[in-house]
């Protein structure tokens, strides 16, 4: 029989020993976790993915609803060309958007405003609850929102456009929101804001 040489005549002590183990026990823990990451990393980028394209849709679409909503409303106060804005006091104006105060309602009466304002308040909490259940955390979260505001925007004044045949242009005066404040300016700005918010929003949800 052939016994181990002692750890004497090695000139290894004990306490070397069990840290080159432990060392081997390491690395080997570390490999297998970071094969087990590499493994699992294709199917979970494809699934985030496809949940990005998920998010996507659901901004066309809503985007439709927005614009049928929207095309529904300017038949009730028979919209022919541009919002009739023509008293108002400036509250704010940063150039490419200016926040107003009207002197009157800009649709029928108060009454359909305040159902417009709550649509609209409505409206941000379902991309907010969207966003919460699309993604475990918060950057991801605040990407996934970002990605279907963006694509609700955007595709909105696309379906206007081939509903009603609106705007003429990317220059012609919008009424983006009525919450706060009322909110106006030419159609290029939220199209420029929402190219922005898709890009990083994207970037953001795709992201560990």
């Amino acid at each position: 029989m052939i016994r181990a040489a002692p750890l004497r005549e090695t000139g290894i002590s004990r306490r070397d020993l069990v840290i080159s183990q432990n060392r081997q026990r390491l690395k080997g823990s570390t490999l297998a976790q970071y094969t087990e990451r590499v493994r699992g990393f294709p199917r979970a980028n494809s699934s985030r993915r496809l949940d990005l394209y998920a998010l996507i849709l659901f901004g066309v679409a809503f985007g439709f609803v927005e614009a049928a909503v929207v095309f529904y409303l300017r038949k009730l106060i028979h919209f022919h060309e541009n919002y009739s804005i023509s008293h108002y006091k400036v509250l704010l104006n940063l150039g490419f958007i200016t926040f107003v105060s009207p002197a009157h309602s800009l649709l029928v009466n108060h009454r359909v405003s305040d159902v417009e304002v709550t649509r609209e308040s409505a409206t941000i909490v379902m991309l907010a609850c969207l966003a919460f259940v699309a993604a475990p955390t918060l950057r991801r979260r605040l990407g996934a929102f970002m990605v279907g505001f963006a694509c609700w925007d955007l595709t909105y004044y696309l379906w206007l456009r081939v509903i009603d045949d609106w705007p003429q242009s990317l220059f012609t005066r919008d009424v983006f929101f009525l919450i706060p404040v009322t909110w106006i300016g030419p159609v290029l700005t939220p199209i420029i804001i929402c190219a922005v918010m898709l890009a990083v929003g994207m970037r953001l949800y795709l992201s560990d």
